[in-house]
């Protein structure tokens, strides 16, 4: 739908309620003075016994009688009014005696109408309220006991805020595809001269943060057709029957005003496999589905409707979703490389004032594996630090500051820690950033730190020189040796009843790529290429990990060579280490004097001795470690090269 199109017959629900209840209280009001003024006179002079009284004594001139007020004058030429009391026939024969002249009035017309408005009011209000409500619950979309069928499925405008295909970057394979549609809806002739049919749906799959929600609100802000949103939870209730009504009902939306677009968000809420399920716990959800699929291509076809989907779980949906003829086009949506993510960064600078220094294209290559939402979230904390220091341009150092607290945590600077502490981590941290440094296969160091961030008390973080989309047998056996260089390092330095619980996340890690490289990617010699693991999906859609049928004799093997992989990285960081181990103290001293040095820093550390800063131009001495406390220690992993948190 255009952005300039007014809703029609859809005034603000808040306005409407507002204006119903306002109407309902004065219609309250004018029945209270209505009822409240019945029977009452415009202010009698007299009652009626001395109204009496004054005709007998021959005080009264004229009179006018009228079933609801009786008027005069006396001959003082005053004037009177009273109110009869009953049917007094006496009256007449009373004023004849005393010469009094006398004469009837006709009844009110208003007062008429007044008594019948009085007694057919309260049943008027009645009746219009049970009308609204009624109206209500009829009208409500599934929230009222008699709306549970109706769909949520909502006709998207926007007017302000509108997105278009400028405003997606870095997906550009998957915005043509989509384009695509959007283009058959405004010129069908362009592809039907050539036999070619409309696609009956387009599956958008990818990781979160991506921006598959986004590509639909553009594709909604070009398409100018009606565009229907629903969430696929929305279908779902715990009665049986009312997905699979409010289906129908979705469709029948989308008839009246086809061509159009139905955009269904998480459809794995509603599209998982059947026969997951325990007993009937899932027979709505499969009712549901069921609907969807008869609709989306049943016998009856719906044309000019096009579905769109989108979802991160494609492994869980029904293979009968996926065929061709419901969703025809599966559009990924990858997250993004070097090249998207400059693009996408520079789509979300243009609301932020910039110093001169930013470099789009450096902070891009800092940032591999960042979704489209993490980068959105990498310029708003941007923002958000230089408006805390008082900037009025967001320079390159709040965007450094704001990646490391993205990638690492908050510092935690209230955290203190003791001497033997500082100098435990410090030496934890070297002893990953030293092994990385002679693992000709690891990826460059970033930056290294003992300032607590996070959960985590220090890290070594490490960045690709370029995106990879598949790893090598020599870069995982770098990775093992790097994970397991901060535990050797408390081991040199510290001996082996000092070795501290920081290291927990480092083996953890280690494990888990030495059990991948054996059960799933085929690095074992000794096992050979062939998968002794697999995931599954399990009762209710959870997922799980198990290992495929293999005998006793092939389990043991598993774990004799998943334990050896992790024992022979140990032994290749014992190596590094002992033979470089003046540089292991170099650059422990080195970080509890600085707390964080970047990869450059580390490097000109190691070749000259020394780290050019002003505050600090002599550079490091060396000195000889002592034996500290173990220390119970958390760490942050990014890339392999630190620890995950951990207890104390």
């Amino acid at each position: 739908m255009s952005e300039n199109q007014e809703p029609e017959n859809n005034p603000n629900p808040w306005m409407k309620s507002l204006l119903v209840w306002g109407g309902i209280f004065m219609a309250l009001l004018l029945m209270v003075s209505l009822f409240g003024n019945t029977g009452q006179a415009a202010g009698p002079a007299m009652s009626y016994s001395e109204f009496r009284d004054k005709v007998a004594e021959g005080s009264v001139e004229e009179v006018v009688i009228s079933p609801e007020l009786i008027t005069g004058k006396l001959k003082n030429d005053e004037t009177f009014s009273t109110i009869p009391v009953g049917n007094d026939i006496s009256l007449t024969q009373l004023l004849e005696d005393n010469g009094v002249e006398y004469t009837g009035a006709a009844p009110d017309e208003g007062n008429v109408l007044l008594y019948i408005l009085i007694n057919t009011l309260p049943f008027l209000l009645i009746l219009g309220i049970a009308f609204f409500a009624l109206r209500q619950v009829q009208k409500g979309g599934g929230s009222g006991a008699m709306g549970f069928g109706k769909s949520k499925a909502k006709l998207l405008t926007e007017k302000q805020g509108r997105v278009t295909f400028e405003d997606v970057a870095g997906i550009d394979e998957a915005r043509e595809e989509l384009q695509e549609i959007v283009e058959f809806l405004k010129d069908p002739h362009r592809f039907s001269k050539l036999g070619g049919t409309i696609p009956k749906g387009a599956l958008l799959v990818g990781s979160p943060g991506t921006g598959k929600t986004l590509l639909a609100r553009a594709i909604a802000g070009e398409a100018r057709v009606p565009f229907f949103t629903i969430s696929g939870s929305d279908f779902v209730e715990m009665f049986v029957g009312v997905g699979a009504s409010r289906v129908r009902d979705m469709f029948e939306q989308a008839k009246k005003n086809a061509p159009c677009i139905v955009f269904i968000d998480e459809i794995d809420a509603v599209g998982r496999h059947r026969g997951n399920g325990i007993g009937n716990s899932n027979d709505e959800r499969e009712q549901t589905l069921n609907q969807l699929l008869v609709e989306m291509d049943g016998f009856e076809a719906n044309e000019g409707i096009i579905i769109i989907a989108a979802t991160n779980r494609p492994d869980v949906l029904d293979p009968a979703l996926l065929r061709p003829g419901r969703f025809d086009r599966q559009v990924v949506v990858p997250i993004p490389d070097i090249d998207g993510r400059e693009k996408i960064l520079a789509v979300h600078m243009k609301k932020v004032p910039l110093a001169p220094d930013v470099n789009p294209r450096t902070i891009a290559r800092g940032t591999p594996g960042f979704s489209g939402a993490d980068l959105a979230n990498l310029v708003n904390e941007a923002a958000l630090l230089a408006a805390r220091r008082n900037k009025r341009l967001v320079a390159m150092q709040e965007f450094e500051d704001a990646k490391d607290k993205v990638m690492m945590g908050a510092e935690r600077k209230s955290m203190v820690m003791t001497e033997d502490e500082k100098k435990m981590t410090a030496y934890h941290e070297a002893g990953h950033a030293i092994v990385s440094i002679h693992e000709e296969a690891s990826d460059p160091i970033h930056k290294a730190t003992i300032i607590p961030r996070g959960r985590a008390l220090g890290m070594v973080m490490r960045l690709p020189e370029r995106d990879n989309y598949s790893y090598h047998r020599d870069k995982m056996h770098a990775n093992l040796s790097v994970s397991m260089g901060g535990r050797v390092a408390e081991e040199i330095i510290f001996g082996h009843d000092k070795v501290s619980s920081g290291a927990s996340s480092d083996i953890q890690y280690a494990t888990d790529l030495a059990r991948n490289m054996v059960t799933k990617w085929g690095m074992s010699d000794k096992l050979g290429p062939l998968q002794y693991e697999a995931s599954q999906e399990g009762y209710l859609g959870m997922g799980q990990t198990v290992r495929t049928m293999a005998s006793d004799e092939t389990n043991k093997l598993i774990d004799a060579e998943i334990k050896g992989l992790v024992e022979g990285a140990h032994k290749r960081a014992t190596d590094l280490l002992t033979k470089h181990e003046d540089q292991l103290h170099l650059l422990a001293q080195a970080m509890l004097e600085y707390e964080t040095l970047t990869g450059d820093e580390i490097k000109e550390l190691l070749e000259t001795g020394k780290v050019d800063r002003p505050d600090l131009p002599s550079g490091p001495t060396v000195v000889q470690p002592t034996h500290g406390s173990a220390i119970p220690k958390a760490g942050k992993r990014f890339g392999g090269s630190g620890e995950a948190p951990q207890g104390a």
